[in-house]
């Protein structure tokens, strides 16, 4: 709730807080960047070179199955409210462009509760959560590109976007955006707009590196070296998957015995791009390749930090709304509930009053982490109060002890372009509401430990337990496998539990599985 109705004695400790005791947050949200982008992380190509990612690996925790969301939209409205899909109220998304509407005073956004709280609240870059950007309500200071509000620019994900500098008129800005929005941050943790008597959180949101995957020219000789690894089902079929990912067909045998694209039937989605013929190896290098300015940015944004002296007051946060496939499982896309698809990077760096010393730098957690923890933990870090309840578990204890024990299940619901009371009732089989992307139906994915646990929401589809130990690569489909009938039903009861926690109106009318 909005600090006005809080109870008095505890709205004037909250805003008698200094700047100093509480920590700023620079919070960097890239746009389908997949773990392998990433050369710290463990499936990155061994080409891959991310030297100021990799740092703020090693100064903080870094996070490997961090299921962030499904697909861009779901993922950044979960981020702001904290929210699995199912409960965010009056968030739309209908019509051929990203255009979506939300009700503010049914769909409120946390930072406006940190804006409360005295932090200066700051949002620069991709907006894609609605028309209402949140200018003087949730943002101080904001310089956005709104693709829902200008969906003709759409497309435009690194020239030429119409970008509104704090609620004026859109301005066309040619250059490079990944660039541009890094520069315009480093003019904020500067002091250009700031508030030098209050903290300050920072949302840095790229575009970069959503299709359709463009490098800046600096770049486009780099990973000359480039190859990609055997992809094992990369052609269909695929067994033990469910039927529509069996058939998955974004790649074919070329002449060479190279994988090339195949096109996709039907509309290419806004801002992709299809190139039929070209090799899955070019395509993974130019993916690879629009990484690059990222990662320079990173590196002058952690120095304008020490320059500053905030270095040691900042928490920064690294991570991506969803991962992309290339390849895996036949995918050239987001959204399907596997690792290669959905992972995101994810690494936190903590001021050294919160990390206890520096205890726990440079290690790494191997638990299931998704979109929804991230709020509930930078409310508890800050020390700030939570404006509802949030669906999410709080990571900081993690943070503070990687070794400590933890797991927890970890819960992503995939309801394709439905928002809240909207997905009550499972759409049927032949109803496009049931379906996003390339196909991907409706879906719970539920991860806890070192299993994995996938329920298709169509009636008489086959379930998914991987265990990611043995099976990095979710080839190995263990509910069909009798042996593993009772840690099935194990985590299939976990994923109703969270559903049921979490509100899912859908709960009690789910289909009914495949059985074997």
């Amino acid at each position: 709730m909005p600090i006005r109705f809080l109870p008095p004695l505890l709205a004037i400790f909250l805003l008698s807080v200094s700047a100093s005791d509480r920590p700023n947050i620079l919070f960097i949200y890239t746009d389908d960047q997949s773990t392998r982008t990433v050369s710290s992380y463990e499936d990155a190509y061994h080409w891959v070179n991310t030297p100021n990612i990799d740092r703020l690996a090693e100064e903080g925790i870094r996070f490997t199955r961090a299921n962030i969301g499904s697909w861009c939209m779901a993922s950044r409205a979960s981020i702001l409210t904290g929210l699995q899909q199912h409960k965010i109220e009056s968030l739309r998304m209908t019509g051929p462009n990203p255009m979506n509407t939300y009700d503010p005073e049914l769909c409120q956004f946390w930072p406006k509760s940190f804006r409360e709280q005295g932090y200066y609240t700051v949002q620069i870059g991709k907006w894609h959560t609605g028309v209402d950007s949140g200018y003087g309500r949730d943002w101080d200071h904001q310089i956005v590109w709104n693709r829902p509000k200008y969906p003709e620019n759409a497309p435009y994900y690194y020239y030429n976007q119409l970008i509104e500098f704090d609620g004026g008129e859109p301005i066309e800005v040619p250059v490079y955006a990944t660039d541009k929005y890094t520069e315009w941050a480093l003019d904020f943790i500067r002091g250009k707009g700031a508030d030098s008597e209050k903290p300050w959180f920072l949302w840095l949101c790229y575009g970069a590196v959503h299709g359709p995957f463009t490098p800046a020219p600096r770049h486009l000789d780099d990973y000359a070296d480039a190859t990609t690894p055997n992809i094992p089902d990369v052609y269909p079929p695929r067994e033990g998957k469910p039927e529509y990912m069996s058939k998955m067909e974004f790649w074919v045998e070329g002449t060479n015995g190279e994988a090339v694209e195949k096109g996709r039937e039907g509309r290419v989605p806004v801002g992709m791009q299809d190139v039929p013929g070209r090799t899955l190896k070019d395509w993974v290098r130019q993916y690879q390749q629009g990484v690059l300015a990222i990662d320079e940015g990173v590196g002058k944004l952690l120095l304008a930090l020490e320059e500053t002296g905030q270095y040691e007051d900042t928490i920064v946060i690294f991570t991506s709304d969803q991962g992309f496939a290339w390849g895996q499982h036949g995918m050239k896309s987001k959204v399907a509930p596997y690792f290669s698809s959905i992972a995101a990077p994810l690494i936190f760096k903590l001021p050294e009053a919160i990390s206890k010393g520096g205890l726990s730098r440079g290690t790494v957690v191997t638990d299931p982490v998704t979109a929804v923890d991230i709020p509930v933990t930078l409310f508890s870090l800050t020390e700030t109060k939570s404006p509802w309840p949030m669906h999410g578990y709080d990571l900081s204890q993690l943070l503070q002890n990687p070794d400590a024990d933890w797991n927890k299940p970890s819960l992503l619901v995939h309801t394709a372009k439905q928002y809240g009371s909207d997905t009550d009732v499972i759409p049927d089989v032949d109803d496009p509401d049931l379906y996003h992307g390339p196909g991907i139906p409706w879906y719970v994915l539920l991860s806890q430990g070192r299993y994995k646990y996938i329920r298709t929401l169509i009636e008489g589809e086959t379930e998914e337990l991987y265990d990611l130990i043995s099976d990095p690569q979710e080839l190995r489909n263990l509910a069909q496998n009798p042996n593993y009938r009772d840690l099935l039903l194990r985590y299939r009861k976990t994923a109703v539990s969270e559903l049921k926690r979490t509100g899912a109106g859908f709960v009690d009318k789910l289909p009914r599985v495949k059985t074997y």
